[in-house]
């Protein structure tokens, strides 16, 4: 449609958009899904025009979620911001995201402080988001902040450091892969970050990403707890991820040629049926809690 708009105005089409064109989250099955699931479910998708949710703004302990704000508060410090990262920082960041190491996060949570990721919340527009002066993991959480800040979380990041923290969070280890990571649309490449365990006060497992694919992009926050164990929280995830995220797989390419459009639709992968959901038990899919 936008092709053949831009035919009758004279004008070509972009070579890509920001929106995936023609798609919309199936909110109704995530939602039937998420309710035939034990414990509680939140989530939360964007784009650059559009959001759709669903207990949006559900408040819930971060986990490990937070060491991704982590990484851009680092990277945001002043001191930081404009020179090449130091071995040692680099050994502290990296295995903080893709082995979600909490050792590291203890270290860089000392440098950046509660004050730094606070301003980066603000910056961000995040409207419930707090941390947690004594651990970072119990910092509070919502879906619709998480896929508020993940959108444009490449942009929140110095350009120097910016094609650095975008490689760690799209090479997350494999044994963490789970969930959002494991139903990401042919085609698309996915950022993100992960949390499971449990917290100060319940069990949690959530998940927070970016999807691009060229110059489109979508956020998706999934959050969960009072799961009966974590493998099943990540299922959950992944079920919920799945019927979200479900479509994505097409592209539909406008031309102009001659001053008449001609649209081709190029579909890739099967949309048939949902993906299969198999899940390892939590003790071979992580490191630590948190």
């Amino acid at each position: 449609m936008v092709a053949v708009l831009a035919a009758l105005g004279g004008l070509a089409a972009p070579a890509a958009a920001d929106e995936p064109r023609g798609w919309r989250p199936d909110v109704a099955a995530a939602r039937a899904y998420a309710a035939g699931r034990q414990g509680e479910v939140a989530f939360a998708v964007r784009t650059r025009h559009r959001r759709w949710s669903y207990r949006p703004d559900a408040a819930y302990r971060s986990a490990s979620v937070v060491k991704a704000m982590l990484l851009v508060a680092y990277l945001r410090r002043a001191d930081v911001r404009g020179r090449a990262l130091r071995t040692g920082e680099r050994a502290l960041l990296d295995p903080m995201i893709r082995r979600s190491a909490n050792r590291a996060a203890d270290a860089v949570m000392r440098q950046v402080g509660t004050g730094r990721l606070a301003a980066l919340g603000r910056r961000a527009g995040m409207r419930h988001f707090a941390p947690y002066p004594v651990y970072w993991g119990g910092s509070t959480i919502t879906a619709a902040d998480q896929a508020r800040f993940f959108l444009r979380i490449d942009r929140f990041v110095p350009r120097r450091h910016r094609a650095y923290a975008m490689q760690l969070l799209r090479t997350v280890i494999p044994g963490q892969r789970w969930g959002i990571a494991a139903a990401v649309p042919h085609g698309w490449r996915v950022a993100f970050k992960g949390g499971w365990g449990r917290g100060q006060t319940r069990q949690v497992d959530h998940q927070a990403a970016l999807l691009t694919r060229d110059r489109e992009r979508v956020a998706v926050a999934i959050l969960t707890a009072d799961n009966p164990s974590d493998g099943y929280g990540f299922a959950t995830i992944q079920g919920v991820a799945a019927r979200l995220l479900h479509g994505l797989e097409r592209r539909v390419v406008g031309e102009v040629h001659r001053g008449r459009a001609r649209i081709r639709a190029a579909i890739s992968g099967t949309l048939a049926s949902w993906p299969t959901i198999s899940i390892a038990s939590s003790s071979s899919t992580s490191t630590a809690p948190w």
